[in-house]
């Protein structure tokens, strides 16, 4: 509250004028839908593929064949990063390309090879086959190319919608000079050779064959289970491997939208729920080939290998965008138990149903449960005990 200089107080308040003619709304386009529709490809509202080799696509010409975007509905239209399905014909390539967005690929079918460079430098080539997983370093020039007869098919998950978002023009997203010499300098190898640090990390740029890699102990996320989480060309991105044992399932967590769990190997079923009491659970199976996307924030998701062979899957997520620092040990809460202030339900914890649903499952496929030594009302045999026990 103001006074004038003759001690009086001001308190009238200051009214604008009312318009006297139309005003329009304020709109911002969204950047990132705006450049899907530019590249007129097909978009996919979907978070249960049951194979992705034999997912639509629609032409994607710079791409070097076709392709869709997959992205979830989440209120707000938020998105926790896209999925980009794309599939280059046999003997054909992509058009160079380089972009102020992170990129993981796992390749689906097919082999070829990927050129990346930067401005001045010679390019290095690696090759690459079905199973294989590697980064784009941030904003260095690449380019896909189909080496064998039959078309080559990969998953990119990407940070493009929050990239597009942010800094809303085209040019500076696909057309920026600069180098980020720490990321990527020119000659950084793509053998399949990494360092590995504890807690079962493992920094790399490219993994051969995510499919048979070799994993370590992870005995907190239950039933014998075997993991590595992966750093890959200093990228903000986060992705892991898990694999567990026939007649088994892992211990159910949560955490926000958008992790990508493609099936490496096995069959079995994902259950997904929100409430407390279950009442919205949603179960979607899987086999080799398919994925399952966690679709909506603080989800409860657990994975079952109803399968005869042992289940892998690859899990690749946005991570944290720079919204805690690089140091955080906030993954760790992944393995510690919510009643800890962690994300996991203990098996002691779970619902009931959980273990019925999962028996129920095995009974069809005519095969035993093997969760004897974690679940008291287990009717199958003692299997694996927090070792690694197959």
């Amino acid at each position: 509250m103001g006074h004038y200089g003759d001690g009086t107080m001001d308190t009238d308040m200051k009214i604008a004028a009312k318009p006297t003619t139309p005003l329009e709304d304020f709109v911002i386009e969204d950047p990132y839908h705006a450049w899907q529709k530019r590249e007129g490809v097909r978009v996919l509202y979907e978070y249960v593929f049951g194979d992705l080799a034999n997912v639509e696509l629609s032409p994607w010409p710079r791409k070097g064949g076709a392709g869709a975007f997959i992205n979830l509905q989440l209120p707000g239209g938020a998105l926790p990063g896209d999925a980009q399905l794309i599939e280059i014909a046999p003997g054909k390539h992509s058009e160079p390309e380089r972009h102020l967005y992170e990129e993981n690929a796992y390749v689906v079918s097919g082999r070829g090879a990927t050129r990346i460079w930067l401005d001045g430098q010679s390019p290095q080539t690696f090759e690459w086959q079905a199973g294989s997983l590697f980064s784009i370093p941030l904003n260095a020039w690449y380019q896909h190319f189909n080496a064998g007869s039959e078309p080559a098919r990969y998953l990119a998950v990407t940070n493009a919608p929050q990239m597009m978002r942010l800094f809303r023009d085209d040019g500076f997203i696909f057309n920026n000079p600069y180098n980020f010499a720490s990321r990527y300098s020119g000659n950084n190898a793509f053998t399949g050779g990494g360092k590995l640090f504890n807690r079962r990390v493992w920094e790399t740029n490219f993994i051969p064959n995510a499919p048979d890699m070799a994993l370590y102990g992870w005995k907190e996320r239950g039933a014998g289970g075997i993991n590595v989480m992966l750093e890959m060309a200093k990228s903000s991105l986060k992705s892991h491997i898990s694999e567990f044992p026939v007649g088994t399932y892992k211990k159910g967590h949560r955490h926000g939208p958008g992790a990508h769990l493609l099936i490496l190997s096995g069959v079995g079923f994902s259950l997904l729920w929100t409430r407390d009491d279950m009442s919205d659970l949603q179960k979607a199976d899987w086999k080799k080939g398919g994925m399952v996307i966690v679709p909506s924030d603080a989800c409860y998701h657990q994975h079952f290998n109803t399968g005869p062979t042992r289940a892998r899957y690859l899990a690749l997520r946005l991570g944290e965008f720079g919204l805690t620092s690089p140091a955080s040990k906030d993954g760790w809460y992944a393995d510690r138990s919510i009643k800890d202030g962690g994300w996991q339900v203990e098996y002691q914890d779970e619902n009931p149903k959980v273990h019925e649903i999962f028996e129920a499952e095995l009974a069809k496929h005519g095969a035993p449960c093997r969760m004897k030594a974690f679940i008291a009302d287990c009717h199958g045999e003692v299997g694996p005990t927090s070792a690694r026990d197959t």
